[in-house]
């Protein structure tokens, strides 16, 4: 991957990761994880790469979030929630039993990122709380990923090298 492309590249996926409707149809976090794994062999740098995966996820969860808020029960009858009808309400009842910290959370976890910022939305949770939680979590869950894909080719270098 160059330089110039891998910033660019890792937001698009990070926000189509992170974005309700497409995050259930093209889980892009295996490419995530890859291009960390890149990152340390190609001499990529990790910052930019990092930044622009976390502001995107962020994006991605801020507009599912605005959807929700926008539309409330509505987005169940959308495709391809409509085909995945107890996707929503997972997310619902999670929303209603963590709160806040239920974005924290439910960043990390693949059937939970879809619904969450939606179910947020829907129940109105405040703005601001959302928000930072939302950028804090994607730039956490940003690093992971990345970090995780470049320990991932370190080991695999190692142990390709020793065996």
């Amino acid at each position: 991957m160059h330089q110039a492309w891998a910033a660019p590249t890792v937001f698009l996926l990070a926000f189509g990761e992170s974005l309700a409707f497409i995050s259930l149809l093209i889980p892009a976090w295996g490419a995530l994880v890859a291009i960390g794994a890149l990152i340390g062999v190609s001499g990529i740098s990790f910052y930019p790469v990092w930044i622009a995966g976390g502001f995107g996820a962020a994006l991605g969860d801020w507009v599912s979030y605005w959807f929700g808020f926008r539309y409330k029960e509505q987005v169940a009858q959308i495709w391809p929630l409509s085909k995945f009808p107890h996707i929503l309400p997972c997310g619902e009842a999670f929303v209603q039993k963590w709160g806040v910290p239920s974005i924290f959370i439910g960043r990390f976890f693949g059937p939970l990122r879809a619904s969450v910022p939606l179910a947020a939305g829907i129940f109105e949770m405040p703005y601001w709380s959302f928000q930072i939680a939302n950028f804090v979590s994607a730039l956490v869950w940003s690093a992971v990923l990345l970090l995780f894909g470049d320990v991932l080719a370190k080991i695999t270098e190692w142990l390709w090298r020793t065996v």
